[in-house]
C-alpha cells in the first residue's frame, strides 16, 4: 500500500480550513487529497491532477475530488478549464507504489520492458530508445545530470558494449550491464546500485525537470492572495529548483517562505516508510 509521505507537516503548511478549494498536482493513490478533503468538508472540493490514466482510473469516487488526467505542466490552462481558483496547492514529486508494480519498467527489481512512460499517449520516447539508440555521449550526460551517478562513463561504455550484441530491452538486462560495468563494492550500498540509473532514465523519459520549472510559476499565478505552496521533492536536482524559484520570487515581493530549511520526515515515519527517507518539503505563501 502507498503511503502519502510528510502528510502531518503537508496539513500543518497546507491549513486546509472548511470549504476551501485545493489542487493536487501529483494525485497518485489520493492519500494526501483525502486528507484535505476531511478537512474542507461540507463545500471544499480538491481538484487532483496525474497523467497516469491507470491512476485516474482506480481512484474511488468521491463528490469533493474532481479527477484530472493531464501533466501538471499545463496547470494553467486546466485551472481555466474548470474554473478553479485554488486556496492551497501540493506538488508531491515522488511516485506511488502502484506505478512501481506496473509493467511500465520503472522497478529494477522486476522483468519487464524498458519504457518508464507514465502515459504513453502523451509521451512519445522510451528509455528503450535511449538505451539502445541515443549516442554514447547522451546517454552519459542523462546519467551524470539526472541520476548524479559518478559511474556513468564505465556503465555507458558497457551500454555501447552489449547493444552492439543485442538490444537492451528489459529491465533485467539493464540492471546486468550496470552490474557489469560497476566495482563489487557498489552492489552492497544502502542505495541499491541500479536505482541512480533508473532515475535518470525516468527523468529524461518524462522531462520530470523541465516540467517543474514550468509549473512553478503558474502554480504561484493561480493561487489565491495569501494562499499556499506545498512541494515535496526526492532527489537534490528538484529540491534546488524549487528552493531557486522561492528565494527568487521571495526577493521579487511576490510570496513569503514559511520554511526556512526543508522539513524532512521524521525517524518513525522513515521506519514506516524507507522510501520517504529523502523527502524535503518547502512552503512558500502568495
Amino acid at each position: 500500500m502507498h503511503i502519502s509521505v510528510l502528510q502531518k507537516e503537508v496539513l500543518k503548511y497546507l491549513d486546509p480550513q472548511p470549504n476551501e478549494n485545493f489542487i493536487d498536482c501529483t494525485l497518485g493513490d489520493g492519500g494526501h487529497s483525502s486528507a484535505i478533503i476531511e478537512r474542507i468538508l461540507p463545500q471544499g472540493k480538491v481538484l487532483g491532477i496525474d497523467w497516469d490514466q491507470e491512476v485516474i482510473n482506480n481512484l474511488k469516487s468521491k463528490k469533493q475530488l474532481i479527477p484530472v488526467c493531464d501533466n501538471f505542466a499545463n496547470l494553467k490552462e486546466i485551472v481555466k478549464k474548470y474554473k478553479f481558483q485554488p486556496d492551497g496547492i501540493l506538488l508531491d514529486l515522488g511516485f506511488s507504489s502502484r506505478q512501481l508494480e506496473s509493467e511500465k519498467g520503472f522497478s529494477f527489481q522486476k522483468d519487464d520492458r524498458l519504457d518508464m512512460r507514465y502515459n504513453p499517449e502523451m509521451v512519445e520516447l522510451t528509455a528503450e530508445e535511449i538505451i539502445n539508440r541515443f549516442p554514447k555521449s547522451e546517454i552519459k550526460r542523462i546519467l551524470e545530470e539526472y541520476g548524479e551517478e559518478k559511474f556513468s562513463k564505465r556503465i555507458t561504455n558497457q551500454i555501447e558494449k552489449e547493444r552492439k550484441i543485442r538490444p537492451i530491452e528489459k529491465t533485467t538486462q539493464l540492471v546486468e550491464v550496470i552490474k557489469k560495468a560497476t566495482p563489487s563494492w557498489y552492489h552492497h550500498q544502502r542505495i541499491h546500485f541500479a536505482t541512480r540509473t533508473f532515475q535518470a532514465l525516468r527523468i529524461a523519459v518524462n522531462n520530470e525537470l523541465e516540467n517543474l520549472k514550468t509549473v512553478l510559476p503558474q502554480a504561484l499565478e493561480v493561487l489565491k492572495p495569501s494562499g499556499r505552496l506545498v512541494t515535496i521533492s526526492f532527489h537534490s536536482l528538484e529540491d534546488r529548483i524549487i528552493k531557486n524559484f522561492f528565494k527568487e520570487k521571495a526577493k521579487e515581493g511576490l510570496l513569503k517562505v514559511l520554511t526556512e530549511k526543508p522539513i524532512r520526515p521524521e525517524k518513525e515515519e522513515v521506519e514506516a516508510n524507507p522510501r520517504s527517507r529523502s523527502a524535503k518539503l518547502r512552503a512558500v505563501q502568495k
